[in-house]
């Protein structure tokens, strides 16, 4: 159903196929051992085969017109299965119906097909191949009204006009900028998994300009929202440019990491913040630099949850930005070392490329042939703790664990 059948219309392979069913979750789990149920907000079935999982969804049916009213497929003493917000955004949406309702629910055309083992057909519910034909993203229903359900439509709109080389339909399109703002609703932890959809696709700069053109971006990224104004402030030039290398690396088949993007996206943030602490309380650079990344991450974990695994490095990436003008041999050898070096160094690249500062070039012009002048041995680029080869000094050995 939905995107795998429509990727396939379209010639792509699909990334994963889903399953629809008029089961509901719990006689799915009766059905399949290796079944377990998850999510709140929608309840999904998830069947465990081999090393892959199967996700299976229950059709979804309309909410009822009142509050107190139990839809026919629910089953007495279970929770309330329809809840929303003040905003009208969806806080629990497990209402079942038939697939006609189910594809009504669907948010756009071309998501609501759906392919049928039993005779072999595709079944089109919303005119969604048309819209393919026309290279149309319609939502089904009235926006307003979908995008206040869920704000995060509004994102997926723009990413999957991007993957899918479509155009967003007039009206579809026309209540985005207005309701932006639903954004700040959505928990911070949803934001970052649609942060990684947007930006780790090989889209990344489309994604961004339209993301920016419907008021969508400065949502996710409040701390720019003044920089962003203006397309020739030094802020706007390295949003661009970082996601331009990022849709660069992965065509090329190498890897992007999340704390890379962050540290990129909110350096200029950082770094003015800890410019104000510097006059305001006359401390070191460095402690600034230290107190102002922690703010700047924490104050923007309100709008996207930056998870401690990518948060730590991308404050070790801006602490190495002061690190590497130490080009004395002792101490640059040293940081050659450091786990993050190869961002950091990567990273100071970029400042001067965006920047176009020829101190910061001449900076990465030393780092460059330093590292041909001294490669790092394999063994020293390991980022993980070292291991130990006995027991620490002045403690017992730990016992070692095992699998039983």
């Amino acid at each position: 159903m939905g995107g795998c059948v429509r990727d396939l219309l379209l010639g792509v392979t699909p990334k994963d196929f889903d399953v629809a069913t008029n089961a509901s979750p719990e006689q799915i789990k009766a059905l399949f051992r290796n079944c377990r149920l998850i999510g709140r907000r929608f309840r999904l079935a998830h069947i465990v085969y081999g090393r892959d999982i199967i996700e299976v969804a229950t059709f979804r049916g309309h909410h009822p017109d009142e509050e107190d009213e139990q839809p026919a497929s629910q089953e007495k003493g279970k929770e309330n299965v329809s809840k929303q917000s003040d905003h009208g955004l969806l806080l629990r949406d497990n209402v079942y119906g038939t697939i006609e309702e189910d594809a009504e629910r669907r948010d756009f055309t071309v998501n609501a097909l759906y392919y049928s083992i039993a005779d072999f057909a595709i079944y089109d519910f919303a005119n969604g191949i048309a819209d393919l034909e026309q290279g149309l993203l319609r939502l089904i229903g009235d926006p307003e009204q979908r995008y206040r359900e869920d704000p995060v439509r509004m994102l997926r709109a723009v990413r999957f006009a991007t993957k899918l080389g479509l155009r967003i339909e007039e009206h579809t399109a026309a209540p985005i900028h207005p309701l932006a703002s639903l954004l700040d609703h959505i928990p911070p932890a949803r934001l970052f998994e649609e942060f990684l959809k947007l930006f780790l696709n090989e889209r990344a700069e489309a994604n961004f300009e339209q993301l920016h053109h419907y008021g969508l971006f400065t949502r996710m990224f409040p701390l720019l929202r003044s920089a962003l104004k203006q397309s020739t402030s030094v802020e706007y030039k390295m949003v661009q440019q970082v996601f331009a290398d990022t849709d660069a690396r992965l065509r090329s088949e190498k890897g992007v990491n999340p704390a890379y993007l962050f540290a990129a996206l909110l350096w200029y943030p950082m770094q003015a913040h800890a410019e104000e602490i510097m006059a305001e309380g006359g401390l070191a650079e460095f402690d600034a630099f230290a107190i102002s990344a922690a703010d700047v991450v924490g104050r923007q974990s309100r709008s996207i949850s930056i998870p401690k695994r990518f948060s730590l490095p991308m404050r070790d990436i801006w602490m190495l930005q002061l690190r590497l003008r130490q080009t004395h041999p002792r101490r640059a050898i040293r940081l050659l070392s450091h786990p993050k070096f190869r961002a950091a160094y990567d990273f100071l690249l970029l400042r001067a490329k965006v920047e176009g500062n020829s101190e910061l070039q001449e900076l990465g012009d030393f780092w460059t042939q330093y590292q041909k002048k001294n490669p790092v041995p394999e063994a020293s680029t390991h980022t993980g703790p070292r291991k130990r080869t006995g027991p620490r000094r002045g403690r017992r050995p730990r016992r070692k664990k095992t699998d039983d």
